[in-house]
């Protein structure tokens, strides 16, 4: 379980980032509502603790319970439906001891530790494009996909197929393959926007729908669009520099960020914006980018297969969640609520988070040799 590794290998430059980013978090929290910062502190902690044991440990003895983890995965998703905690009519959460923690972050790393084996031995066998290869992805997909969308979590849903349908691309699929995909998903998803404006349409809650809505007719849904009004107004109020993490939210100078609800969340680059102002954004984001690009590198220099997946997997985890958060802050999406990575309150998102940059530090230990 445990190897010698070569120091001059560990990516310092990665896990720094990441401890960046945490300390970010913690501060924009704490400006926030500091009623969470020691939670958060807590979470931190067991984060980097988490970060530094798993890239200690070889992540080819992990991939061997592959089978045991999805199912593991499977019965969480069950269960927080059956027993979970129902908060504004959804299930995505048990609450112990007054500590939440939310099944389906888990999944998203568990599921790209199951995908990554399984497409890796359809590398080797040159499987990936085959009908069998193809249907085996989509049931193991299937049937997480459908568990989180019974929640409902759509963003969490969407973030997870993304990263999923990337795994698989980069594993080789045929291009004629994803042609036909996209011809044929080009007119369903014009079908799937004209069907949920049809009376008693039974594919999405209506909640999901009146975002959805909201975001093509902005005008005819003000009050689905002033939460997204107020973040890009505390983003804008920040200007270059913004207005610093001391701002006191009783003075006649008040925080933008009072407007809005759940900001030590879904919309924490709301708070980010406003108390670092442009520059500092386009800081975080270049810190988000690095990390990407690093579980990239780690990806491309694995010794296998299996670990180039997993690190391509964490980096579009990162990437397309730290996308969606900010393009719901800034009004470039419809409002969907997931965290921004590391950076958002909530110890499942960062502590999943951490499991899956300590699998790529680990990776990147094992280099290829060539």
């Amino acid at each position: 379980m445990l190897k010698k590794y070569n120091i001059r290998y560990y990516n310092f430059i990665l896990i720094a980032l990441v401890i960046v980013l945490m300390v970010v978090g913690l501060l924009v929290i704490n400006k926030v509502n500091d009623s969470y910062t020691i939670k958060q502190s807590v979470g931190v902690g067991l984060a980097v603790v988490i970060m530094i044991v798993l890239s200690l440990i070889d992540y080819h003895f992990i991939i061997k319970f592959y089978g045991i983890l999805y199912i593991a995965s499977t019965v969480l998703l069950v269960a927080v439906l059956v027993a979970g905690s129902n908060v504004n009519n959804a299930k995505r959460w048990f609450e112990i001891a007054g500590i939440r923690f939310q099944p389906s972050e888990l999944t998203k790393i568990l599921m790209i530790i199951f995908m990554a084996v399984y497409l890796s031995d359809l590398m080797e066998n040159n499987q990936v494009s085959t009908f069998k290869g193809i249907v085996g992805f989509v049931i193991f997909y299937a049937i997480p996909a459908g568990l989180i969308f019974k929640q409902p979590d759509l963003s969490t849903l969407i973030c997870l197929s993304m990263v999923l349908v990337t795994m698989i691309f980069v594993s080789g699929l045929s291009y004629k393959f994803i042609i036909t995909v996209i011809l044929i998903a080009i007119p369903l998803f014009s079908v799937f926007i004209w069907y949920i404006q049809t009376p008693n349409q039974k594919l999405l809650y209506e909640h999901q729908v009146t975002r959805i809505l909201s975001f093509i007719y902005p005008s005819e849904y003000d009050d689905e669009t002033m939460q997204q009004e107020n973040s890009v107004m505390a983003i804008g109020s920040g200007q270059l520099t913004g207005k610093g993490l001391l701002l006191e939210k009783d003075s006649s100078n008040t925080s933008d960020t009072n407007l809005i609800s759940e900001q030590q969340t879904d919309f924490i680059f709301s708070a980010v914006g406003e108390s670092f102002g442009f520059f500092g954004s386009v800081i975080i984001i270049g810190i988000i980018l690095l990390i990407v690009l690093q579980c990239i590198r780690a990806g491309r220099k694995a010794r296998d297969d299996t670990g180039m997946l997993i690190a391509i997997g964490v980096a579009c985890l990162i990437g397309y969640q730290s996308f969606i958060n900010i393009g719901v802050a800034t009004m470039l999406l419809p409002n969907t609520g997931i965290p921004l990575p590391f950076i958002s309150y909530g110890l499942s998102s960062l502590l999943s988070s951490a499991i899956g940059i300590g699998l790529v530090l680990n990776i990147s230990l094992q280099r290829r040799r060539y």
